[in-house]
């Protein structure tokens, strides 16, 4: 049976409503009691919505409350659709028509269901980095300050932003070991080298998929896929692009580290480095082996043994 497919576009206070079958728009306020009484409509439906910056979180939560299918879809992907199908008009009833019309051409498929203990680690993991960020950009104002005052103001700030950091890695640790499956999860990747609590967390929390696609599919989920680019007696270089960015600089970074101290991987980055690939190309190699071994250790339960590739 051909699936059914709804069509919704999201905004801060509204969502707009598509139904394909009887062709209705539909408008709608984001209060819990309106969301209710939409999503005990959707029954036998997938629900499609952009990912909307967190403004899809509370039809998310009432979507999984009553356990209903929904795929969250990526906006620059259902744009490209859009105009694919030569419909360049936007407005957020055309979105909401093109989300459930885009559901019903790809057939996507529903999204995992919300699992409470890794979303929670991945709001931490997010505010860490927003934490993080904040603090490497105060740091390069007070390099460049030359008023005294002002030196010393950042300084008081900074005091402030690294006592906050050292609370969220407090309460991102209490929360990893208080959670069983995320526990041996990050305890299984930080057996390899490179991968110490922060990067482990941030896999953990990113890419929930690890372990359950083969290593062409997370490769391309973590932004690690070389994609073609030829046409006709053109042969273009390879590169890698999209995937989720935060995974990649953290595989990178892990890949950077592991091809220093583990001899596999210092062995494998030296081989490329030496038939001539650029450092860059030779340590993102690193990360993509990296992450094919990550992803058969979580898949298969082991733990990384030190020069075993």
């Amino acid at each position: 049976m051909a699936q059914k497919y709804i069509g919704v576009d999201i905004a801060k206070n509204w969502i707009d409503i598509f139904f394909p079958e009887t062709g209705e728009h539909r408008r709608i306020d984001t209060t819990s009691a309106k969301l209710r009484c939409f999503v005990k409509e959707t029954k036998g439906h997938v629900v499609v919505f952009e990912a909307s910056g967190g403004y899809e979180r509370p039809l998310m939560d009432i979507l999984d409350t009553f356990s209903t299918d929904f795929s969250r879809v990526n906006p620059r992907q259902a744009r490209n659709f859009a105009r694919a199908t030569g419909l360049l008009a936007k407005t957020d009833k055309v979105d909401a028509r093109m989300l459930a019309r885009m559901g019903k051409a790809l057939e996507l498929k529903p999204s995992r269901l919300k699992e409470k203990a890794r979303d929670r680690l991945t709001d931490l993991v997010s505010r860490r980095d927003d934490l993080v960020n904040c603090i490497g950009r105060e740091r390069n104002r007070r390099a460049q300050a030359r008023d005294g005052w002002i030196k010393r103001q950042i300084n008081s700030l900074l005091v402030v932003l690294n006592s906050h950091l050292k609370k969220i890695e407090k309460e991102i640790n209490s929360h990893i070991t208080t959670n069983d499956k995320l526990k041996d999860d990050c305890e299984r990747l930080q057996s390899i080298p490179g991968v110490g609590p922060v990067l482990s967390s941030t896999l953990v929390s990113s890419l929930p998929e690890l372990g359950k696609l083969d290593r062409r599919k997370i490769a391309a989920l973590a932004g690690l896929a070389p994609h073609a680019c030829d046409s006709g007696l053109f042969k273009g270089k390879r590169k890698i692009w999209g995937g989720r960015s935060n995974v990649r600089r953290t595989l990178y970074l892990a890949a950077f580290i592991a091809s220093r101290h583990d001899p596999k991987f210092k062995e494998f980055r030296d081989r490329l480095q030496k038939s001539g690939k650029p450092v860059k190309v030779a340590i993102t190699a690193c990360a993509r082996k990296l992450l094919t071994i990550l992803n058969a250790m979580v898949r298969d339960k082991t733990t990384y043994k030190i020069g075993h590739i």
